[in-house]
């Protein structure tokens, strides 16, 4: 069998594994990135990439400055009553240091949004600003042939058979033509795009988390970081209970990788592991956003060893999406984030024809609403509710705005139409007597411009993914009172596990008696969510999981001790 010595291995390559990657390596450390996939990148690459950080010099700069005592306070809020208050301690402590040191010393860089509230509103210490930190873009081509190691993001996101839009250039390319500055716009971002397709095979202009795996692809190229591709881990290598290595198959040969300074697990977290999935997720929740090559791997070793899984009643992070099948056979899905979804004249209902959550909270506290409300094991569908004028001012969907090819999408059979209420209520299977008595409270609510039942609008969230133009109440407008009607049906999916590893500050994977186990570590999503099941704020997976690569890497390079 085949050998190879290094300090640290790593196992994964998404952002919180390059990260433990990168900051091993620059504390001097010799160090081996495997990744099981052809490509670096894993969930981020396909996410929007925003990485919260709290108290960073990024929100000085963009003149929204942040407190970590005040994220400690508002954390200490929207946990309360659950655990891990010193792992938390710790992402706060250590969390502006990383960002420093990134921007300092690698190609790894962000910027603070000033506008980009915290997701659970109305609470003491929450931020409109400064803690989103969302990475510049990046040009892929200074990457050379190593540009298609970049995971690309899922197809229904890229225009063009290939191009990235940032989420506030969609509308200037939707209509270039309205104004001088749209068609300006829609030039920058479509000519490069079709000049970088007479090298590469899609765009090389990335944004939002294909930007950040770039960049840290391209700085542990620069700092001669080996990644080995498509060199899945078979099992972990323990002697005398710790663990020195693992079993790499690399190249069609399997290599024993001793790592003497332990291995850091980054796998991807649950994914698509089915056994997993059906002990702890609830029934009907079966579809997840993490690339097919995220099957609990290094979840799956460490208990072969006798790691303990932190075990919360939360399992996942969810969106609520909706489907649909493109002639190739390719099953498309769409998350409802923030284009349509808390946007006034939609409400949100189940079959029994009733709301069931402030249509304008996070998607993770939406879907989480619709979870909670399965009966006997069985998930309820939610239905998207809207008028004419909804669908051509916001689009829903897959539907942009302005509605084109929306007798498409109602052939087809994604989108539900009819011209009276009741008739989408029969078309849908919800009890359209209650449809209806929902419609005339929710309009009555619109009104006033106050939604006493569920309370949308009332935090600084709901408001900024609104629309400012409406008022008094942003997210709310009645309904039209003559149709036609539609109807989106939308069940939760996951875009990150929060069960995961149990692990303590340093990210030493613990075993089932809490103890660490030597030379074991764990980060991402193979290190349970430091934030047991809620969701604070934007970028919530991506900002621990750097934080906690971070100090892996520091703790391992002796750069970083227990007080």
């Amino acid at each position: 069998m085949n050998t190879h010595q290094v300090d640290l291995l790593v196992i994964g390559g998404g952002a919180a594994g390059m990260t433990a990657a990168l900051t091993a390596k620059r504390a001097g450390l010799n160090v081996c990135l495997c990744e099981k996939a052809p490509y670096v990148g894993g969930i981020t690459a396909t996410s929007g990439g925003t990485t919260w950080v709290p108290g960073t010099h990024l929100s000085d700069a963009a003149g929204v400055p942040d407190r970590v005592e005040d994220a400690d306070i508002f954390l200490q809020h929207v946990c309360h009553g659950r655990p891990g208050d010193d792992m938390r301690a710790a992402f706060l402590q250590s969390g502006p240091q990383m960002i420093a040191e990134l921007d300092a010393h690698t190609d790894v860089k962000f910027v603070a949004a000033a506008a980009h509230p915290d997701y659970i509103g109305n609470l003491p210490g929450e931020a409109y600003g400064g803690r989103a930190l969302a990475p510049l873009p990046f040009e892929g081509s200074v990457l050379g042939k190593e540009f298609d190691r970049v995971r690309p993001p899922r197809r229904e996101f890229m225009g063009l058979g290939g191009m990235m839009v940032n989420r506030n250039e969609l509308d200037a390319l939707l209509n270039p033509f309205r104004s001088a500055a749209n068609l300006k716009t829609t030039l920058k971002v479509v000519l490069p795009y079709f000049k970088s397709r007479l090298r590469f095979k899609r765009g090389t202009r990335l944004v939002m988390g294909n930007a950040l795996v770039g960049r840290l692809y391209y700085s542990l190229l620069k700092h001669q970081v080996p990644v080995w591709f498509e060199s899945p881990m078979r099992s972990l290598i323990v002697e005398n209970g710790k663990v020195t290595g693992a079993l790499v198959e690399h190249q069609g040969q399997t290599v024993a990788i001793h790592a003497q300074k332990g291995v850091v697990l980054a796998t991807g977290g649950v994914g698509h592991h089915e056994a997993l999935r059906r002990q702890y997720f609830p029934a009907g929740t079966p579809d997840s956003y993490a690339p097919e090559s995220h099957n609990a791997d290094g979840i799956c070793a460490a208990r072969d060893i006798g790691a303990a899984l932190d075990n919360t009643q939360y399992p996942a992070l969810w969106f609520p999406t909706s489907y649909q099948t493109l002639p190739d056979g390719y099953r498309a899905m769409w998350p409802h984030i923030i284009l349509d979804r808390a946007k006034p004249g939609l409400l949100a209902v189940l079959s029994d024809g009733k709301r069931f959550v402030n249509e304008s909270n996070s998607y993770h506290d939406f879907s989480s609403a619709q979870i909670d409300c399965s009966e006997n094991g069985k998930l309820p569908t939610a239905y998207l509710i809207v008028d004419d004028a909804f669908v051509r001012r916001y689009g829903l969907g897959f539907i942009m705005p302005g509605g084109k090819k929306l007798a498409h999408f109602v052939e087809k059979g994604y989108l539900t139409r009819a011209d009276t209420l009741a008739g989408l209520a029969e078309r849908c299977g919800i009890d359209a007597a209650a449809l209806q008595n929902t419609v005339e409270r929710y309009n009555q609510l619109a009104a006033q411009g106050e939604d006493t039942d569920f309370h949308r609008g009332s935090s600084a969230m709901n408001r900024f993914n609104g629309d400012a133009s409406v008022q008094p109440n942003p997210c709310l407008r009645p309904l039209s009172s003559t149709g036609p009607y539609y109807a989106l049906a939308v069940r939760p999916a996951d875009l990150a596990s929060s069960l995961g590893l149990a692990c303590n500050t340093f990210g030493q994977v613990l075993n089932t008696e809490g103890q660490p186990i030597e030379g074991l570590f764990a980060c991402g999503n193979d290190l349970a969510s430091i934030f047991k099941g809620t969701y604070p704020g934007p970028g919530t997976t991506i900002g621990p999981g750097m934080v906690f690569g971070w100090r892996i890497a520091k703790f391992a390079a002796g750069q970083l001790k227990p007080v």
